[in-house]
């Protein structure tokens, strides 16, 4: 049992406000995962030139340390410092930046990456991770949020959702993945990477490998229902929106609120009953194998 959350807002001046609604998400949804939690923030900016890299210090691997690291390599970058994770900006080709990444990945772990996105979890209770990150303070366009109950991997920073596995894009997952190993092993030989044994990485490795050929993430999503085998409620993010699916027997929960300045989702009405207005929204329950998506 884990609990997930999303809010794409429709009126842009709320965007400083998003924060303070996914704080209040995450923290009605904290019974549910007590374990671990975490979440994605994406921002609207006009032609980014810039790459952003979201970065967790690992083994008490200090700021100081990385920036020292960092700066005899690339000089051209900016650093942010947020609790335990640095967020990266630099011009660089992404490339180069992982691939510098990946050779120091003992003491650095590169949870997303792209031009909107910033991806931050930790291991605790979901409240204390929301006031370790200042979460309240955060502005943007949209967000996802999750917070765990470990029950198929280790309780890591690794094993914790959000999981990004391509640029811009990331996935929370409710429930279980039963041929997460075989999807694994074909998506490897298809040059995926993973960093962990956790079954959502595998779901998200599947929908950003398939979004490289240039299928839309609604088809993504639709093929997913035969190719995914399991029980589980995900909702995934890109730069334009998200979209919410449910499998076809729908075991799991999620409830839809929708008004004309947003569109919340939870696995619970509880973790939306802070927003302004939510009791004159529109309230559903998502329709087994349905995708539904909202974005720009």
């Amino acid at each position: 049992m884990c609990g997930i959350v999303g809010i794409y807002l429709k009126n842009k001046d709320l965007s400083k406000n998003l924060g303070k609604y996914l704080a209040g998400m995450m923290q009605g949804m904290a019974t549910r995962g007590p374990d671990s939690a975490g979440f994605a923030i994406y921002s609207d900016l006009k032609k980014p030139k810039d790459f952003k890299y979201s970065i967790c210090l690992l083994n008490d691997f200090s700021f100081s340390s990385f920036k020292k690291l960092i700066t005899k390599k690339f000089k051209n970058i900016k650093l942010k410092q947020v609790s335990d994770h640095i967020v990266l900006t630099s011009s660089e080709e992404p490339k180069k930046i992982k691939s510098f990444l990946s050779n120091h990945h003992n003491n650095i772990s590169l949870v997303g990456y792209g031009k909107s996105i910033e991806i931050f979890k930790q291991v605790g209770n979901p409240k204390e991770v929301i006031k370790n990150f200042n979460l309240d303070n955060f502005a943007g366009t949209h967000a996802i949020g999750h917070t765990r109950m470990a029950t198929e991997s280790a309780i890591t920073t690794n094993g914790s959702h959000p999981y990004s596995t391509g640029q811009d894009e990331c996935l929370v997952h409710n429930g279980s993945l039963s041929n997460h190993n075989n999807l694994r092993r074909i998506l490897l030989n298809e040059g995926q990477k993973f960093d962990s044994e956790n079954d959502t990485e595998v779901a998200a490795g599947y929908i950003s490998n398939s979004l490289l050929k240039n299928i839309s993430l609604k088809q993504t999503l639709i093929n997913g229902l035969k190719d995914l085998d399991g029980f589980y409620t995900f909702i995934t993010g890109t730069k334009e929106g998200f979209a919410i699916v449910r499998d076809e027997i729908a075991c799991k929960p999620a409830v839809i609120a929708e008004t004309k300045d947003y569109v919340a989702i939870a696995s619970e009405f509880q973790a939306m009953a802070h927003l302004p207005g939510v009791n004159k929204a529109n309230i559903f329950e998502p329709d087994p194998g349905v995708v539904y998506s909202w974005g720009r």
